[in-house]
Parts: structure tokens; C-alpha cells; sequence
């Protein structure tokens, strides 16, 4: 995928992490988990072609941490 597919999705999940830091956006909100999620995607699609299995590992627990979130936003349980 490429340098443009990984400064893509770190720019995303840096954007998000400082929003709410900056208590722009709330860590549990759509715009907050929909950022890490896609972010955290195309890292995790670009680790994979590059067999970089350790980033993989973290990439899609980021994922999986963000679906989580969403499903939770999703069922009004957030």
C-alpha cells in the first residue's frame, strides 16, 4: 500500500487522540471510534502485505477495540 496508506492512517488516529485530548471530540464518540477504526484498518492492511506481524497484532486489536466501541455507541450502551 505504501507511505501515502500509512501517513493516511496515523494522521487519522493522531487527529482523533488529540481532539480529545484537547477536549474537542469525547473518546467515545462516532467521530472519535469511526477515526481510530478506519485508521487503524489501513495500517492494519498495509502491516499485513509487509508482513510485520507484531504491528499486525497491534493494528487489529485497535480495530477490534474500536469496532467494540462503536457496537456499544450503536446500542446506546456508551
Amino acid at each position: 500500500m505504501g507511505m501515502v496508506a500509512q501517513f493516511a492512517g496515523s494522521v487519522m488516529i493522531l487527529v482523533a487522540y488529540a481532539a480529545s485530548q484537547l477536549g474537542w471530540i469525547a473518546m467515545r464518540s462516532w467521530s472519535y471510534l469511526l477515526l481510530n477504526l478506519v485508521g487503524s484498518g489501513i495500517l492494519a492492511a498495509d502491516v499485513w502485505i509487509n508482513r510485520q506481524w507484531g504491528f499486525l497484532f497491534l493494528e487489529l486489536a485497535w480495530v477490534g477495540i474500536s469496532a467494540w466501541g462503536l457496537a456499544r455507541r450503536g446500542t446506546g450502551r456508551a
